[in-house]
């Protein structure tokens, strides 16, 4: 069934409209169509911008209450993915959450190539020790209690969601 405005209007709480939402993200973006970046950021950018920004932050809205900000440069050292995230904050009007995203990929920039030269295992015991990971850690606490705050990232996907009636 289509995403619908009364659909939308139907939900109840925030958790049955991030359902809703949930659902019509997989119907339009199965399992696994995230893997390889460049064609997640292509097949994104066909889809409502509303659902585009839903996409792009879903995999942070995931990381971020449990992580430290620095782990989402080894989990997608992806610039256009980064550049992405940033303007879907920024879309979905979570102004505090894109600044504090934007420093942090300020301050990845003369770490990039190291991060990508690194492999996964390794990267936890570079990262734990290095400037970076102190650099990072008062952003990554300030995600951590906007987390705590109207149901943190999740929160303005709903919000967005019954604002623009998803466009």
């Amino acid at each position: 069934m289509a995403l619908t405005e009364a659909r939308i209007a139907a939900c109840a709480s925030h958790k049955d409209l991030f359902e809703l939402l949930s659902e019509e993200l997989q119907a339009r973006l199965p399992n696994g169509q995230d893997r390889d970046l460049d064609l997640f950021l292509k097949r994104i950018r066909l889809i409502p911008v509303g659902l585009r920004a839903m996409a792009a932050t879903y995999s942070s809205m995931l990381a971020w209450p449990s992580t430290n900000l620095g782990w989402h440069f080894c989990n997608w050292c992806h610039r256009a993915y980064c550049e992405e995230t940033l303007w879907a904050l920024r879309e979905l009007e979570a102004f505090e959450y894109a600044d504090a995203f934007a420093q942090a990929y300020e301050m990845a920039q003369p770490y990039w190539h190291q991060i990508i030269q690194l492999q996964w295992e390794d990267f936890p015991k570079w990262y734990n020790r290095s400037q970076f990971h102190e650099m990072t850690l008062p952003l990554s606490k300030r995600l951590w209690e906007l987390q705590k705050i109207d149901d943190g990232l999740l929160g303005y996907w709903t919000r967005y969601a019954r604002k623009y009636r998803i466009r």
